[in-house]
């Protein structure tokens, strides 16, 4: 088996390699943002602060089947729209009401 035979073909495995990954972080960079804008949302309806939204969208991703990466999609267009599909909202509001504060944010305290 000569050198310069296998070169060449290792030089086009490893292109492809790296494209792949270059195409993976991508995606996991604007997954990364979407989930952000989901939480960035809950937070500025003063529901739930950063840590309590990432555990919102994790539990409804979990207790619905549906991709934590589409259930922040989901949210962010409900947010647009005023729709979203009626399984994740009621999983949505639910989780909001287990980790949301007890008590509206600027109301007088009891």
């Amino acid at each position: 088996m000569a050198h310069g035979t296998g070169e060449p073909a290792d030089e086009t495995d490893r292109i492809v390699e790296l494209q792949e990954e270059v195409q993976q972080l991508k995606e996991a960079v604007t997954s990364h943002a979407v989930v952000d804008q989901a939480i960035g949302m809950m937070v500025a309806m003063g529901r739930v602060d950063p840590e309590q939204g990432w555990t919102v969208l994790r539990e409804v991703s979990q207790h619905t089947n549906v991709k934590l990466r589409q259930v922040a999609e989901l949210i962010l267009l409900w947010g647009r729209t005023g729709e979203i599909p009626g399984e994740i909202r009621a999983e949505f509001e639910a989780a909001l009401d287990r980790h949301g504060p007890t008590q509206i944010p600027g109301s007088p305290s009891g």
